[in-house]
Formats: C-alpha cells, sequence, structure tokens
C-alpha cells in the first residue's frame, strides 16, 4: 500500500531519487518510478496526513508534476467554441463525478481514454459532494491530476466544478449571503486549479413570475454575475468554461422560450456589468431525468421517459447564440442502450456520477462486511431522511452516497479495489464508443492550450531542503 508521510521531510524521503528540488521548480528525474508508487505516496499523503504543511507540500508536488509531465488542467472552452462554430460535432462530452476511490478512477478514466483514443472527458464533482465525500476543491483536484500523470496521461485534464447551485431558501432570506457562498465557491475552485465551473442559479426560476423573462431574471442576473467575477479571477491565458442552467433536474421539461429568455437576458446582464465578457459555453436542461434516478421498492432504477427532441431543438437554440449546445444531468443509471442517442442529437455534455457510485458498491468484488457496516452507517447517520413508504431497500439507495465521506480511506484502501475498476474501465470504454468520444484524441491539441502554471515553493518544502 501507499505510504502517508507524517511530515515534509518524510515525503521527500518517499520521493527521493525519483524527483528533485531545483531552484523553485519540481523536476521528475525518475518518470516511471513517479508514475507508479511516487505518486501514489504523494496523493496519499495529500489525502490522508494529518500533517497541514505535508498536505501542502504533496499538493505542490502533484501540481507541479503535472505542468512537467503535460497533464495540465486546462478549460475546455476552445473546444465549445469550435463547436458552437460548427467546426467540430456529432459526439458528447462524458462529464463524470467521481465521489469514491478519485485517484484510482481518475486513473481508470484516463488509461481507457488512452486505450480508445478518447479526447474529451471532464472529471467533475458538485458542491454538495464535496461535502459528503470528504473532497474539498484542492483535493480533489490534486487526486484528478495524480490519476492523470498515474495513468501516463499527456493533455489537458478537464476538472470541473460541477452544480454551483443556489439555495432557494436561503436566497429567499438572504440573496447577498447566498450569493457570497458561490462566489467564495467560485474563488476556492480557481485557486484549486478548476478551469471549469458550472453555475447552477436555476433553482432561483421563479414560475408565478407573468412573463417567461421574469421567471428567469434571478437565474440569468445571478449567471452573468458570477460569470464576470470568474472573468476576473481566471489566470493570463485561461477562459474558464462557464455552464449555466435554466431548469432544474427532476422538475419540469425546459423549453426554447425558457433558453432564450435565459441567454438574452444573461448577455444584456453581463454587458450591463462589462461589455464584451466572454458568456456561458453550454446550458443545462431539463429532459425529463432525476439525479441519482428513482429507486423502485424491491430494488433496481426506475425507467426514465427521456425526451431527446427537447434535447435537439434546445441544443440547436444554444448554438445559435453561439454556445456549444444543451448538457444533459442525471444520466448515469438510464439504460446502456439509450447512451448513443446523445450524439445523435448534438447533446454537448453528458455528466455520469450515481451509476459509478453504484458499480462500486454492487460490484460481486465488494466487501461484504464493509456493505453492512455502511448500511448500518445509513441507518445510524442518515434516518432524518428516510421518506415516508420507503423500503429498507430505497433508503439505503438513496443515503449510501453520505457514507462515502466517512468510509473514504476504507474505499481508496480496498483490498479488491483491481476487480471493480476493472469493471469501470469496461463500462467507461462502452460510454466512450457510445458517446462517440472514441477516436477524438486529436480534436485537443487542435482547440485547447493547457496554460503552464506554476505554484510557489511551499515554505515548509524550503526548510526541508535547506
Amino acid at each position: 500500500m501507499p505510504t502517508v508521510a507524517t511530515s515534509v521531510p518524510e515525503l521527500l524521503g518517499l520521493l527521493d531519487g525519483i524527483v528533485r528540488i531545483e531552484g523553485e521548480r519540481l523536476a521528475v528525474v525518475d518518470e516511471a518510478s513517479f508514475r507508479g508508487k511516487g505518486i501514489r505516496d504523494a496523493v496519499w499523503s495529500a489525502t490522508f496526513s494529518e500533517d497541514a504543511a505535508t498536505v501542502e507540500a504533496a499538493r505542490w508536488i502533484v501540481w507541479e508534476a503535472s505542468q512537467s509531465l503535460g497533464a495540465r488542467s486546462a478549460s475546455i472552452q476552445g473546444l465549445y467554441d469550435a463547436r458552437a462554430r460548427g467546426e467540430v460535432s456529432g459526439f458528447t462530452v462524458p462529464a463524470i463525478n467521481l465521489r469514491a476511490q478519485t485517484f484510482d478512477m481518475a486513473r481508470t478514466v484516463f488509461e481507457t481514454a488512452i486505450a480508445k483514443g478518447a479526447g474529451p472527458v471532464i472529471l467533475e464533482l458538485a458542491r454538495s459532494e464535496q461535502t459528503y465525500t470528504y473532497q474539498r476543491v484542492a483535493e480533489y483536484a490534486t487526486s484528478v491530476l495524480a490519476g492523470a500523470i498515474a495513468a501516463g496521461w499527456a493533455g489537458p485534464v478537464f476538472i470541473q466544478g460541477d452544480h454551483y447551485q443556489f439555495n432557494a431558501k436561503k436566497y429567499a432570506a438572504d440573496p447577498e449571503a447566498m450569493t457570497e457562498e458561490i462566489r467564495k465557491a467560485c474563488r476556492d475552485a480557481i485557486a484549486a486549479g478548476y478551469r471549469n465551473i458550472d453555475i447552477d442559479s436555476s433553482t432561483l426560476v421563479d414560475l408565478s413570475k407573468p412573463t417567461v423573462d421574469a421567471q428567469q431574471h434571478e437565474n440569468y442576473a445571478r449567471a452573468a454575475e458570477l460569470t464576470a467575477l470568474i472573468r476576473d479571477l481566471e489566470p493570463a491565458g485561461v477562459t474558464i468554461s462557464v455552464g449555466g442552467e435554466i431548469g432544474e433536474v427532476g422538475k419540469a421539461n425546459s423549453t426554447p422560450d425558457e433558453l432564450r429568455a435565459y441567454l438574452d437576458g444573461y448577455r444584456a446582464a453581463l454587458d450591463g456589468l462589462r461589455p464584451g465578457l466572454a458568456g456561458v459555453s453550454k446550458v443545462s436542461v431539463a429532459t425529463g431525468t432525476t439525479h441519482g434516478g428513482v429507486p423502485l421498492p424491491g430494488g433496481g432504477v426506475a425507467e426514465v421517459k427521456l425526451d431527446f427532441e427537447t434535447i435537439r431543438v434546445l441544443g440547436e437554440v444554444a448554438r445559435s447564440y453561439g454556445l456549444a449546445g444543451a448538457v444533459q444531468h442525471g444520466a448515469s443509471t438510464l439504460p446502456d442502450s439509450l447512451f448513443h442517442r446523445f450524439p445523435e442529437v448534438e447533446t454537448a455534455e453528458i455528466h455520469l456520477a450515481t451509476g459509478f457510485q453504484n458499480a462500486l458498491y454492487e460490484h460481486p468484488a465488494f466487501p461484504a462486511e464493509l456493505h453492512r457496516e455502511i448500511e448500518e452507517w445509513c441507518y445510524a447517520n442518515a434516518l432524518d431522511e428516510r421518506k415516508d413508504g420507503q423500503t429498507d431497500q430505497q433508503f439505503v439507495y438513496t443515503t449510501r452516497k453520505k457514507a462515502i465521506g466517512p468510509f473514504k480511506r476504507q474505499l481508496w484502501d480496498l483490498a479488491t479495489k483491481d476487480a471493480i475498476l476493472a469493471s469501470q474501465g469496461e463500462k467507461l470504454a462502452y460510454l466512450y464508443d457510445q458517446l462517440r468520444v472514441t477516436g477524438t484524441r486529436d480534436l485537443l491539441p487542435a482547440h485547447v492550450t493547457a496554460v503552464e502554471e506554476h505554484r510557489p515553493l511551499p515554505e515548509a518544502v524550503r526548510a526541508a531542503i535547506g
């Protein structure tokens, strides 16, 4: 198993002969060893060390290694701009929420992408997922970049903040305080290295208003405000990809009138703040899915009546405004037979989360004893979330995601994880084929610039090397 360093000198000792500090920079002197045991010691230390200086040093090492080894965090904006211009089409970018086993899952994502010649793949985490998976933005970015390094990936790494969502009740009570929460989330994400952020102010849509514009007003006004903030914060040479949303997933399907009202209002609001700023690159829409799927009493997930015509039409509207198209949320629990339909209707991006979580928990190699411990944890810690009429199976299905954080170390160290990750890789390969990102690797250097960004040498590292 990887070693978790308890001090900066111990961490540097683990990497002795593998990396070297040259002035303010990190040099990888034994690439093969670093991509093997070295990166694992670094990311396990970044994730599980109880010494703050060691965590900072490990994060710095991973970030700097990602710069020198060509696995840099990047914005997908250039590719989405090309899609808006009609220069590329016919594929749907998977955006995968890594809740558990983040390093190994990221490694599997990129190993599979290399094998399939796949290019654009986004790895993301929602604000709500940060909380229950015990992964703040700096940790998540480190784990994803470490996974890319371990896989031997050379190319842009798209790390995305998913669902930076307004809480409608908190907003109604104190709009400024709620907005400041999202502002801080954006600041933290950009500082951590995220170069893609989805602003979800769709929860502020008020359908009681008399016009569609009035209904969407708070949504587009806040999205514009946050876009302007993001533009102020983005590093030199980077245009962060910002996503918007017009319909809360799980509610009524979105309409072209709603999308036009949002985009017209958003552009006017953004120009009112500062004319000419780059706006959103995509918009998420409601098409009949539900996050996580709807569990059935006896197990399994209910069939979804997904409206592909809505996706097609809204994608056309979005591209007429200079966007890449529409984004599909809540899709990972859909039947496998549906995924080929998304590129057929030119869906720009599709978000996949719960299906990979289910594949972990429900894999035959997942230890039965650990499964029982997680179920017991759900009953002990999440019983207040049980809804009337839920069966035991439904209750555990809807709450077991909350156990990912408390059991994070056990999941990372799982003795049987290789078999589980192999199955995850097979599913990823299938999805890459169905979403038609297989064979798209050449699109990345043609349309995406991964800007080289270095970070200051941590003082604890400077002290340790004398």
